[in-house]
């Protein structure tokens, strides 16, 4: 077959620039998934269980060309919330079921609902989220044990802390930070992955660094892994390890809580990945989020079955991925399968990796999450788009994600409804002349201003009410339009009605009304009259 005859997306096409985007995918996946794993307080294994099921499984079936599914730090808080309430086997069982429900998210076409939560919500609950990585984070980046009970201003943290693990985590966060300028991203180096060098450097500083200088980490300060059983003892020891859900679980209500808190944020997480995935796509190519919601479904199912973290569309794989030249689904399958080969061959070459360059990674990571720029991006689009932002943050931190996201979705509301109300009605007065114009759909919430409005009119003044702009005028409002336009006349007021309800009409001022109100002794003239009937 000429290549002219082969699919742009053919897999076999695209070969030399998938293979080593899938290694670069790879590269980058092995310190975040054993990084998110460690945060969430999960065995090590399961994060990367995680990354080979996002990369195998969820790959296949999706239809993203581009986007790399694995754990995400965006569910860590749920994670560490559900294995304190539920244990890491309650957590599994949540991830099974969140994975049937998003299946069903999928028949049900609901790959829309990332366009409903206001950008301002999302942004808040991933600077949250990046400033609890950072706080859970500190310690063991002064090498504080992950069981040790040592509070952030704890005087025990100095006196617990490593030298040597502090050194590390410093040495890391300027590595990944030096990666970021502009003269390291266009030379040589800059294609090397960050993270990638950070472990690398911090291993040969842990190996390297004189015990006279510094006490040597010990090993509750680096990843460790269940190695006898990881392809050194037969595949029936390693199977041994896996974690099955637990079935008894199924009839525990906070369970089913779990469950639907992780659907809906990682199906959130994974839509919004999409969408942003496809925008830096140089193809330009759509993917279907209804079809995705399936794949991630599926992916969750499984994961928690084998006893793997809850996974997502990533969006820190998605672009490296895109930025190391992938085109087709290959690229995140070859990341799958390194991944998978490296469970099985390199277990000891990854119980060499410090925790405390893993903190830094997600410190970092927490870092570019939790921007002060993004406060500073939403201060400076209005009141209506900070306070959200604000109060998804504070609710996220001081409550649980799912609580916050709401407390955030709800103060949107507040403003859409604040604003929809301030621009939906208009009323303008020239001498005997005025307008009541609805400028978009009147809701029972306008109720109160349309009366006060009308009440208002004085006798002898032509009134048209201009309904035209308006799709739907609320029936309680509709009817006190009508029962107005009723007794106007008797008050010397005159109604055009245009398109109120479907109702175009106009009710002329009695003239005998408007003769008496032309004499300042006349009853008509002082008595107030009623406006509604």
């Amino acid at each position: 077959m000429s290549d002219t005859q082969v699919s742009p997306d053919h897999p076999l096409r695209n070969l030399k620039y998938d293979l080593p985007a899938g290694i670069v995918v790879f590269l980058v996946a092995i310190p975040l998934c054993l990084g998110i794993a460690m945060a969430s307080g999960a065995p090590p294994l399961a994060g990367l269980l995680a990354g080979i099921v996002g990369g195998l499984v969820v790959t296949l079936a999706s239809g993203s060309a581009l986007s790399v599914s694995g754990p995400a730090a965006g569910l860590v808080v749920i994670v560490i919330a559900a294995i304190e309430n539920l244990g890491f086997d309650g957590l599994l069982m949540a991830t099974v079921i969140a994975g049937v429900l998003q299946i069903v998210f999928g028949y049900l076409r609901l790959g829309r609902i990332g366009a409903f939560v206001p950008s301002s919500v999302i942004k808040g609950m991933l600077a949250a989220i990046g400033l609890i990585l950072i706080i859970n984070q500190l310690p063991l980046m002064a090498g504080i044990a992950q069981d040790a009970e040592v509070g952030l201003f704890d005087t025990a943290l100095f006196e617990q802390g490593s030298g040597l693990a502090l050194t590390i985590a410093l040495v890391s966060l300027a590595i990944l930070l030096l990666w970021e300028r502009p003269s390291i991203k266009g030379s040589v180096l800059g294609r090397l992955p960050a993270p990638l060098v950070a472990v690398v450097v911090a291993v040969l500083i842990d190996r390297l660094m004189p015990a006279s200088l510094m006490a040597p980490l010990g090993d509750a300060q680096r990843i460790g892994l269940p190695i006898d059983a990881m392809g050194f003892a037969g595949a029936s020891e390693f199977l041994g390890q896996l974690q099955m859900p637990a079935l008894d679980r199924l009839l525990d209500p906070e369970v089913y809580m779990v469950a639907v808190t992780l659907a809906l944020i990682a199906s959130l997480e994974s839509l919004l990945s999409l969408e942003a995935v496809d925008k830096i796509d140089p193809q330009r190519r759509h993917s279907p989020p209804h079809r995705e919601l399936k794949a991630q479904g599926v992916g969750n199912l499984l994961s928690g079955l084998i006893g793997g973290l809850p996974v997502t569309a990533v969006i820190v794989r998605s672009s490296a991925n895109v930025q190391a030249g992938g085109r087709t689904r290959m690229a995140s399958l070859v990341h799958g399968l390194l991944l998978l080969a490296s469970v099985a061959l390199l277990a000891p070459m990854l119980e060499l990796m410090p925790l405390a360059c893993l903190a830094a990674i997600l410190v970092h990571t927490g870092y570019k999450l939790a921007k002060p720029e993004m406060l500073v991006e939403q201060y400076r689009k209005g009141f209506n788009r900070v306070v959200p932002f604000v109060a998804t943050v504070v609710g996220v931190m001081a409550m649980d994600l799912l609580k916050g996201v709401l407390v955030g979705i709800l103060c949107g509301l507040f403003f859409m409804i604040r604003a929809n109300y301030r621009r939906a009605v208009s009323f303008t007065q020239e001498g005997h002349h005025a307008l009541l114009r609805f400028r978009t759909d009147i809701s029972f919430l306008n109720r109160e201003e349309v009366r006060s409005r009308l009440e208002q009119v004085a006798a002898g003044t032509y009134l048209i009410i201009d309904a035209r702009q308006a799709n739907h005028v609320d029936p309680d409002i509709r009817e006190d339009i009508e029962a107005f336009a009723r007794n106007a006349p008797a008050r010397g007021i005159s109604v055009e009605l245009r398109d109120v309800g479907g109702l175009s009409a106009t009710f002329p001022a009695d003239p005998d009304v408007l003769r008496e109100l032309e004499d300042p002794s006349s009853e008509a003239s002082t008595s107030p009259q009623r406006a509604f009937g």
